[in-house]
């Protein structure tokens, strides 16, 4: 079979392939990212690449994507795309994963003696700060005639002195070469301990006192992004923060994208490498940046919602997304962190936060353990705003909660000029006297609008009366970024003159109808789990706004539009990345990890597309703020 090279510009590498490679795969293998919100299916145009030289084997079912001006500048689909010749391939800035903005920490929702106490030295009364994996310095009495107990019963009963568990369980490899261990160090080791079902789990007997070199990983697996955090377990304390995008966005930018791949093409395995090279490429640079041998990590608690949980421990997740919705598990395993293939001490353990349903995870799970909702009675709710919209209800005695899917409006897919929020994309914007002002990232020229600009624009575009309250154009406004094209009417937030591309940056009919629809699955979950549980928005305390989006919201412009209730706006609080605030809680405490279990148990999940009175408030919401007025008295277009 013939081979060809590849070159990707403006990255400048290449790549030797065989003839019939797609592009999207080549782009894979050669460390390029190319946008494809599919998965690789040729449904949602979004890995348009230009060839600038050199002959490819384009399908024509992908021309429908393209416009004509695009096909004479040789631009075709990436996923559709068979290599016949040495090419010379320009990624569109659109389709770049630069400069990613990533919220890498949570904000503590409040404060109080137990939760400070996190942060304090294991001798704390509170006895909160309880890593899931200690490691302890021990001086052992050398064995006598009358106290010739075996080598581990010395251990297990010093181990007995310093910590709660009632036994403990040891492995082969911590007996193979005790003997030598121990009384080559003078009867001084360190054990490093993890807790196991109530018992402690020896995991490692070293000569002489490490018991310093000590941490361990709080990670996050998101959807669009993977954050890891390096926790020294001696003090609880964040040693380091990093964050990258999912490299599993090449199969697909949504969970349900993704399961289809995996099932549907029978490869669990790519998808599953993928988020374990992102959690080896953090954890490597991190150790490097902050001087920590991996081999001194041994501990990992990690949260995701159910489908990257399933993907992360290596489990086909095709159950999920069909009826009657089931996972192959909600309660995980605790593993050795080698048999996932993540780099860290081979004997360094991995706990994933438990799942309640298909839709609602550990992250979720998290979220409630971070945000405090199940410690007290006031009633409050946690909303983590994204392609999947997870939202909880409750108090100490019982959460109620429901998934909304969204879609990917929220991270920009689907829409004409929609990104995520990577740099040049526009996050902030405002129209006055037919001026648009806007921020981007990175402060760079503009390449298109993220989330927290889309949004931004519907509430701008209502505002001033370019759209009805029904997403409509006013087409008979004298405004000259007003214009249609193609029958599509279309409003210019960024003139030719200031983008990157030379384009302009618009948003038209289609993109403020799948904005709407998604803004309104999300208020009508709310609703309708506001309803089930028997309360109205006014009688709930406060109200937590978690994840990368719901932190770039502008929280009047959210209610204007009817995405947030009309409630008072100091009852509104975001909380940042609040799944990896409560991974790094339950990795510092026994306590938090044991409440995480407790609190799974008691959610009781919504299945919304089951649920009659959620398409009713759907199709109610489809409007700006909502078709009854009463709900949104503030709003006033």
């Amino acid at each position: 079979m013939a081979k060809y090279k590849v070159t990707f510009m403006p990255h400048n590498k290449a790549i030797e392939v065989d003839e019939g490679l797609t592009l999207l795969d080549t782009a894979e293998r050669a460390g390029v990212h190319i946008d494809s919100v599919c998965g690789g299916e040729g449904l949602c145009g979004e890995c348009r690449v230009q060839i600038l030289s050199g002959k490819v084997e384009a399908n024509t079912d992908s021309i429908g994507f393209l416009s004509a001006d695009e096909i004479k500048s040789g631009y075709v689909l990436a996923c559709q795309t068979k290599i016949k010749d040495n090419l010379d391939v320009f990624v569109p800035a659109k389709g770049r994963a630069e400069e990613m903005k990533i919220i890498s920490e949570g904000v503590p929702a409040y404060s109080s003696p137990a939760r400070e106490s996190l942060h304090k030295l294991p001798s704390d009364p509170a006895r909160l700060f309880e890593p899931l994996v200690s490691k302890l310095y021990l001086q052992l009495p050398e064995p006598t005639l009358t106290d010739n107990a075996s080598d581990i019963s010395r251990v297990t009963r010093e181990l007995g002195k310093k910590l709660r568990y009632p036994y403990f369980e040891t492995s082969l490899s911590c007996l193979s070469g005790l003997a030598e261990t121990l009384r080559e160090n003078d009867w001084k080791v360190t054990v490093t301990v993890a807790k196991h079902d109530g018992m402690g789990r020896i995991l490692q007997i070293e000569g002489g006192d490490t018991s310093a070199d000590s941490y361990g990983l709080a990670v996050d697996v998101g959807t669009t992004t993977v954050v890891v955090q390096l926790v020294n377990l001696k003090t609880g304390k964040v040693v380091g923060v990093e964050g990258s995008h999912n490299l599993q966005a090449r199969y697909g930018e949504d969970v349900i994208s993704r399961m289809i791949y995996a099932c549907n093409k029978g490869e669990l395995e790519p998808v599953h490498k993928a988020v374990i090279a992102n959690i080896n490429n953090l954890i490597q640079t991190l150790s490097k940046e902050k001087g920590v041998d991996v081999n001194h990590i041994n501990s990992i608690v990690a949260a995701g919602n159910t489908t990257m949980s399933h993907f992360l421990l290596g489990l086909m997740p095709c159950a999920i997304r069909l009826e009657p919705y089931v996972p192959t598990a909600n309660i995980y395993p605790q593993l050795l962190a080698s048999e996932v293939g993540i780099n860290i001490n081979p004997h360094g353990v991995m706990e994933v936060l438990p799942s309640v349903a298909s839709y609602i995870g550990g992250d979720t799970v998290a979220g409630i353990l971070a945000c405090g909702l199940a410690d007290g009675p006031e009633v409050k709710c946690l909303i983590d705003v994204g392609t999947n919209g997870e939202i909880a209800i409750g108090n100490n005695d019982w959460i109620a909660c429901c998934s909304a899917s969204a879609g990917p409006a929220f991270e920009g897919g689907g829409m004409r000029w929609g990104m995520r929020a990577t740099k040049g994309a526009i996050e902030r914007l405002a129209i006055a006297d037919g001026r648009v002002t806007y921020e981007t990232i990175g402060k760079a020229k503009p390449r298109g609008v993220c989330g927290g600009g889309l949004l931004d624009a519907l509430y701008e575009l209502a505002k001033n009366k370019i759209i009805g309250q029904d997403g409509k154009f006013n087409t008979s406004l004298r405004d000259k970024r007003l214009i249609v094209e193609n029958d599509v009417p279309q409003y210019i937030l960024a003139l030719p003159e200031e983008t990157e591309t030379g384009e302009a940056i618009t948003i038209g009919e289609p993109d403020i109808s799948n904005l709407i629809k998604a803004k309104g699955a999300m208020f009508a979950a709310l609703k309708s789990l506001t309803d089930y549980v028997g309360m109205s928005f006014e009688q709930m305390g406060t109200i937590y706004l978690a994840g990368g989006f719901g932190n770039s919201l502008d929280i009047n412009k959210a209610v204007a539009i009817g995405l947030l209730p009309d409630v008072d706006r100091q009852k509104i609080q975001f909380i940042g990345n609040s799944s990896v605030m409560g991974a790094r809680m339950a990795l510092v405490s026994v306590p938090a990890f044991e409440a995480s279990i407790n609190i799974s148990k008691k959610m009781t999940n919504i299945e919304l597309s089951n649920y009659q009175p959620f398409m009713n408030e759907f199709i109610a919401a489809l409007f700006l703020p909502h078709t009854d007025t009463k709900l949104f008295p503030s709003v006033k277009f």
